[in-house]
């Protein structure tokens, strides 16, 4: 399908779009997270004029909380990987962060089986392994245990925990995230053929260093890990620093700058 009509915008944003780019970085949100997290992301990569930047919308928050849920990452993996199709007439790299990085790594992986298309590069932000599992129920517990645990991540602006009706609307969407990644089982032996690039805080609640260094096992290319100072939101802090890897390195996978 010709580009220039797509219409799928409910689920695939681009708000820079960049029409000589050489490469397409799709960003993929954490839980309870939106496509406007990476907004900051793409304004920054826009400026190379060669990497265009796509954010996935989950359903069920900003314009799309009427839409349904869902809250199971290969049902949901699967709906991304239709809604991208018609993007993939350039090269394209996978940013992922948190319950985003598994997400990004499952519909790669379908790219992958279904029509033979590898990544540039898939980068999984603040989240461990694929095979690395807890048992972690956060999604079974009240309202306010909910509110408690994404206080404590420090991923959603303060003002808004505050606002009992935002509360109302963005809860359900979250409490489907953290289903959907609480109860997510990888396949045995999954891997994908594109390089890895772990990035991950030093004192990240949610992921050791140990438990990231193993998305190595994930895939059939190099795998390697960058450690930052900081928490879960680490990226928040070292937004500069994040740039200029993901500029790095995909200037370089898309032949606009020699390795």
């Amino acid at each position: 399908m010709p580009e220039s009509t797509v219409d799928n915008a409910r689920w695939i944003r681009r708000p820079h779009p960049a029409p000589a780019a050489t490469i397409r970085l799709v960003c993929f949100p954490h839980a309870g997270g939106s496509a406007s997290f990476f907004f900051p992301v793409s304004a920054a990569l826009s400026g190379s004029g060669s990497i265009e930047v796509l954010s996935v919308q989950y359903p069920g928050r900003q314009d799309r909380r009427l839409d349904p849920v869902i809250d199971d990452i290969g049902a949901l993996a699967e709906q991304i990987y239709a809604e991208l199709k018609p993007w993939t007439a350039l090269p394209m790299a996978f940013f992922g962060h948190s319950m985003g990085a598994i997400v990004a790594f499952e519909v790669a992986r379908l790219f992958e089986e279904r029509d033979g298309i590898v990544l540039a590069m898939l980068f999984a932000s603040g989240r461990r392994a694929p095979s690395r599992y807890r048992d972690e129920n956060v999604h079974t517990r009240g309202d306010d245990a909910l509110v408690a645990e994404i206080r404590q991540l420090s991923g959603t602006d303060a003002a808004l925990l505050g606002d009992e009706e935002v509360l109302r609307m963005i809860l359900p969407a979250i409490r489907s995230d953290y289903r959907a990644i609480e109860t997510y089982r990888c396949g045995p032996g999954a891997t994908v053929r594109s390089p890895i690039t772990v990035l991950v805080g030093d004192d990240d609640a949610k992921t050791t260093v140990a438990e990231a260094r193993d998305w190595a096992r994930h895939t059939t290319s190099r795998c390697e890990t960058q450690v930052f100072t900081g928490g879960h939101f680490y990226l928040t802090a070292h937004r500069t620093a994040v740039i200029d890897t993901i500029t790095d390195s995909l200037l370089c996978a898309s032949g606009s700058r020699p390795e």
